[in-house]
């Protein structure tokens, strides 16, 4: 990845150091067979009590489906993710099925869904980019939700595009982030409150 001056402490698989978060699409709309590969990834993450709560809605660009998800972006995303191929909501189930009591670990549970999604999308040449900036007042209404299930992202998926496409203060910060050094997040026994 041009770029990216990420370096790994630890030797893992560049998988983890070549995803990113990219603004810059180039406007091809995504297969909806891939896009279902996407799913199919998501599908295989671990649960609590093998619970699955995550759920999507997606709209692939140029469909129906298409309008009320990008509705509901913020002004400063729909800038840039009206390039891309496919957006899609990443939701959650906050009670467990068979009991109906609170699922606590929904988030946690759908995060590691999300991931799987992300890194299956790299694997088909298409990147992803979540975004919490969403009107989250219309989120239920527009995508009509029942109570017990909550919007965790919106996911803009496509094909990488050209940087300079994008307005300056985005075009710098198309690059690859840096991360926090294993000592200032994993720490042995307790928690360090210095940190």
């Amino acid at each position: 990845m041009s770029g990216n001056q990420r370096v790994p402490s630890q030797d893992i698989s560049a998988q983890f150091i070549n995803r990113m978060s990219p603004r810059a699409f180039d406007g091809q709309a995504v297969c909806e067979s891939d896009l279902m590969k996407l799913f199919e990834a998501a599908r295989w993450a671990p649960s609590c009590f093998n619970s699955q709560p995550w759920r999507f809605v997606y709209g692939l660009k140029n469909t129906d489906e298409w309008a009320p998800l990008f509705s509901l972006l913020m002004d400063i995303n729909q800038k840039w993710a009206s390039n891309c191929g496919a957006l899609v909501a990443v939701l959650s189930k906050t009670v467990f099925e068979q009991s109906g009591q609170p699922a606590p670990t929904n988030s946690f549970d759908t995060g590691a869904a999300w991931m799987s999604f992300a890194l299956q999308a790299r694997e088909l040449g298409l990147e992803t980019h979540a975004m919490w900036g969403v009107m989250h007042d219309r989120v239920k209404e527009t995508l009509d939700l029942p109570d017990d299930i909550d919007l965790r992202a919106i996911i803009a998926i496509g094909y990488p595009g050209d940087p300079s496409s994008l307005p300056d203060n985005l075009r710098e910060r198309e690059t690859p982030s840096m991360r926090k050094e294993l000592s200032e997040i994993v720490f042995k026994g307790k928690y360090s409150k210095g940190m």
